[in-house]
C-alpha cells in the first residue's frame, strides 16, 4: 500500500517530527550544551525535570550536578533556582547519607541471632555477604558513592548512613544464621571454599557437589584462605603419610577428628598433641588446620583472657595453639565451654548496661612439650595423641613437604568429603551401646567409619584413648594417685575430709603435702574429689558423700567397685600412643618412626631369629579398595613389610597369629588376613622389602 505525495501529508509529517522532538528528554544533552553555555540548566524546563529527579532518584540528580559542575555550570545558584521551582524555603542538594542510604537498597538486609546487620551484595554475578559494620560492606558503599558521584563520602555521612542502613536490618529485615566456613541447613552441610567467587561444597546422603551462592550464608572474616576444589577418587590413606602418628588408632582417631570437623554443630573433641621437641607437632597441627580451614596464621599462641579467645572462635572455624608449656584453671574451663558449647558476655564499650555476647562452637588444636592437660573435664573431652621425635637426618625440608602436600590436598578432601556423605546417610540408624562423654562426637564418627573401615574400629580407638586419659590424669593430680594408694589395702574408707585429709598427707610424705596443688583444707579437697571422682569411678574407686548423724556431720565414703572399662562391655581396648611410649613401634606406616624405618635385609635377618621383631602389615583395609592382595598392597603404598625368610619362622609366625585369633573371637576380619599374603607380587618365598616413602616434616 502507497501513500500519496500531496501538501497536506507532507504537514502531517512536519507535524509528527515537531512532536517528537517535543518529546525528546532535554536533560539528556545537559551536560554538553552547558559546556557551551554555563546558564543552560537554569532553562524553565530544565529546572522543572531536574526538581523531580532531585525528588525522585536523589542519587542520579547527584551525579548529574557533579557532572553539571565540572562543565562550569554555577551550581550553588541552580540549588537555589530548583529550590525555588519545587516551593522549597532553601534550596540544598540532597546530603552525602541520604545518596548512601539509596546507594544501599540494592543489597539484600538481614540479621543474625544477636542483632547483628548483615548485607547481601551482587558482586559480579555471585552473591558475597558481610555485616553491615564490616569493612567488606563499607568498602562496598563508598565505592557506588564514588561511581555515583565522582567523589568521597564523609566519615560523618558514612557513619549515619550505616546507622540507618543497620536499623533497616534489624527492624525490617528477616532473620537468618551466618556460618563461618562450615554450615549446615535440611540434612545437608556446606563447607566455603573461600575463593572468589563464593563458591561452596553442598554434600547430602546422595553426594557432594561444588554450588555458586548456596542457600546458607557464610562470612569471611580476616585471614580466611581458600580451599581448592575437591577432586573425587582420592584416599584417606594418603593423609597419613604426611602426619607423625605412630598407631593406626591414633590415625584412626585424627580421621574422627577431621570428620566433627566437617559438621556445622558441636560437641567437637580438643586435638592435644604432645611430645619432645622434634616431633613435628606444629607441622602436624598447621597440616590439619590447611586441609579444612586455612588461615594467614594457623598457629597462634594461648590468648591472655576468655575475650581474647572468644573474639578468636567467631573469626574461625578451627582454632590451633602452638608450644603450650601449661594451661591455668579459667583456660582449661574455656576449652571445655568452647567443645562443647558455651558463650561468654562481656560490658559493651562505652556504655553501662550493654553486653556483647559471645557464643561458639569450635575444633580445637593443642600442641606442647608436656602432658599439659591435667584436670578431669578437659581431658574428658580431648583426643591425646604422644608424638614420636624424628631423627635429624630423617628430616625433609618444609618447602617440599607442603609442595606435596598441596598437590595431594584435593584428593584428600574428596576423600573426605566421600566418608561424610556415607556419614548421613547412615547417621539415623547408628547405635552405641555404651555413650561416652562425647556421645554426639562418637555417633558421627561411627557413622562416618562406614564408608572406610570396618565397624568397631573408631570404637577400639576411641575407648582405649580414653582409658590412657584416665590413667594420665589420674597420674598427674596428687589426689586421685593419693587416693588410689589407699584404696589398694582396703575396700572401703569412711570419714570427715579433715580425717582424710590427713590419711592421704601421711600417703604423699610432707613434700608434697606441703606444696602448691596439695588442698590446704578440708573444703578445697572436697571440691578435688568431687572433680577427679568420675575418673576415679572408672577404675574402680567410688565417692559419694553425705552427712550422718543428728549433727549432719559431711562423711566421705569411698568404696571399691568394678571398673568402668570398655574391655569389660566386650569393646576391645586399643593401647594409644600415650602407653605405647615405651616400646618402639615398629611398623609406622607413614615411615615418622625412630631410627631404622626404612626395611634393609639386616632386618629381614634378625626377624629369623626372634618372632617378636617380624614387622606386621597392620594398616586399615578401606571398604573402598580392591578386595584383591595386589591391588591391597596398593592402597598400603609406604608400609615397610619384612617377610621372614626360613620357614620355620614362617611357620612359628603363622601358628601365633592362628593361636591369637582363636583366642580373640571378635578379632576384625582385616586382622585375621594370613602372614604368608602376597604383596606387590611376591609370595613367603621371596621375601617383600618394600621401603617406607613416607614425608617428614621439618619443623616441631
Amino acid at each position: 500500500m502507497s501513500i500519496p505525495n500531496t501538501p497536506g501529508n507532507d504537514d502531517a509529517i512536519r507535524t509528527a517530527i515537531v512532536d517528537a522532538e517535543e518529546v525528546r528528554n532535554p536533560l539528556d544533552d545537559l551536560v554538553e550544551r552547558t559546556r557551551a553555555e554555563p546558564s543552560a540548566a537554569f532553562a524553565p524546563e530544565i529546572l522543572e525535570r531536574l526538581s523531580a529527579m532531585k525528588r525522585g532518584h536523589p542519587a542520579t540528580f547527584e551525579s548529574l550536578r557533579a557532572q553539571l559542575k565540572k562543565a562550569g555550570c554555577r551550581v550553588t545558584a541552580l540549588d537555589d533556582a530548583i529550590a525555588e521551582e519545587s516551593g522549597e524555603a532553601g534550596g540544598r542538594p540532597p546530603t552525602q547519607a541520604d545518596t548512601l542510604i539509596e546507594l544501599a537498597q540494592s543489597a539484600e538486609l538481614f540479621h543474625a541471632s544477636d542483632g547483628t546487620g548483615f548485607a547481601d551484595l551482587d558482586i559480579n554475578g555471585h552473591r558475597e555477604t558481610w555485616p553491615i559494620r564490616g569493612k567488606g560492606f563499607r568498602r562496598w558503599l563508598a565505592h557506588r558513592f564514588f561511581e555515583a558521584t565522582g567523589g568521597a563520602p564523609s566519615s560523618e555521612a558514612l557513619q549515619s548512613a550505616l546507622n540507618v542502613i543497620e536499623a533497616k536490618a534489624h527492624f525490617d529485615a528477616p532473620e537468618r544464621i551466618v556460618h563461618v566456613r562450615v554450615g549446615g541447613q535440611d540434612r545437608r552441610l556446606y563447607l566455603d571454599l573461600c575463593n572468589d567467587t563464593w563458591q561452596a561444597v553442598e554434600i547430602d546422603p546422595d553426594g557432594w557437589r561444588i554450588i555458586a551462592n548456596p542457600p546458607v550464608r557464610f562470612r569471611r572474616a580476616a585471614g580466611m584462605q581458600a580451599l581448592p576444589a575437591p577432586i573425587p577418587g582420592g584416599s584417606v590413606e594418603a593423609l597419613r603419610s604426611f602426619l607423625n602418628v605412630r598407631s593406626v588408632s591414633d590415625f584412626v582417631l585424627v580421621i574422627a577428628w577431621v570428620f566433627a570437623c566437617l559438621r556445622n554443630r558441636g560437641p567437637y573433641p580438643v586435638m592435644v598433641l604432645s611430645g619432645e621437641q622434634g616431633s613435628a607437632k606444629s607441622t602436624f597441627a598447621a597440616l590439619l588446620r590447611a586441609l579444612l580451614d586455612p588461615n594467614t596464621a594457623p598457629l597462634r599462641a594461648l590468648p591472655r583472657d576468655d575475650r581474647d579467645l572468644f573474639i578468636a572462635a567467631s573469626n574461625g572455624h578451627m582454632l590451633a595453639f602452638d608450644n603450650v608449656s601449661g594451661l591455668p584453671a579459667w583456660l582449661s574451663d574455656t576449652f571445655c565451654r568452647l567443645a562443647t558449647g558455651g558463650g561468654f558476655a562481656v560490658r559493651q564499650l562505652y556504655t553501662d548496661q550493654d553486653e556483647v555476647l559471645f557464643d561458639a562452637t569450635r575444633p580445637v588444636i593443642l600442641n606442647g612439650i608436656e602432658d599439659f592437660v591435667t584436670r578431669p573435664d578437659l581431658a574428658d573431652r580431648a583426643l591425646l595423641l604422644t608424638l614420636e621425635p624424628i631423627s635429624e637426618e630423617r628430616r625433609r625440608p618444609e618447602q617440599e613437604l607442603w609442595a606435596t602436600f598441596e598437590a595431594e590436598r584435593p584428593r584428600i578432601l574428596g576423600a573426605l568429603l566421600d566418608a561424610v556423605v556415607t556419614g548421613l546417610a547412615m547417621l539415623p540408624h547408628i547405635r552405641l551401646e555404651r555413650l561416652p562423654r562425647m556421645a554426639d562426637f562418637a555417633l558421627w564418627a561411627r557413622a562416618c567409619e562406614m564408608g572406610l573401615w570396618p565397624e568397631g574400629t573408631f570404637e577400639s580407638a576411641y575407648w582405649g584413648n580414653r582409658d590412657e586419659a584416665v590413667e594420665g590424669v589420674i597420674e598427674a593430680d596428687p589426689i586421685g594417685a593419693a587416693v588410689r594408694t589407699l584404696m589398694m589395702s582396703r575396700t572401703e574408707w569412711t570419714g570427715t575430709a579433715s580425717e582424710l585429709l590427713g590419711a592421704l598427707a601421711g600417703i604423699v610424705g610432707e613434700r608434697i603435702a606441703n606444696s602448691k596443688p596439695w588442698p590446704d583444707s578440708p573444703r578445697a579437697l572436697s571440691g578435688r574429689l568431687r572433680r577427679v571422682a568420675p575418673f576415679l569411678r572408672k577404675i574402680g574407686v567410688a565417692i559419694s558423700f553425705d552427712r550422718e548423724g543428728r549433727a549432719r556431720t559431711r562423711t566421705i565414703h569411698i568404696n571399691k567397685t568394678e571398673p568402668q572399662l570398655p574391655d569389660e562391655e566386650g569393646v576391645r581396648r586399643s593401647a594409644s600412643s600415650a602407653s605405647s611410649a615405651h616400646r618402639p613401634m615398629i611398623n609406622p606406616v607413614n615411615g615418622f618412626s625412630s631410627g631404622g624405618a626404612r626395611a634393609v635385609a639386616a632386618q629381614a635377618d634378625r626377624s629369623s631369629k626372634s618372632d617378636d621383631s617380624i614387622v606386621r602389615d597392620n594398616s586399615l583395609r578401606s571398604r573402598t579398595a580392591d578386595g584383591t592382595d595386589g591391588a591391597d598392597a596398593k592402597n598400603l603404598k609406604g608400609t615397610p613389610l619384612v617377610a621372614p625368610t626360613d620357614p620355620e619362622s614362617v611357620t612359628a609366625s603363622r601358628d601365633r597369629v592362628e593361636r591369637q585369633a582363636d583366642d580373640w573371637p571378635e578379632m576384625p576380619h582385616f586382622l585375621r588376613r594370613p602372614f604368608n599374603r602376597t604383596v606387590e607380587g611376591r609370595s613367603d618365598e621371596q621375601p617383600a622389602q618394600i621401603e617406607t616413602t613416607g614425608i617428614e616434616a621439618g619443623s616441631s
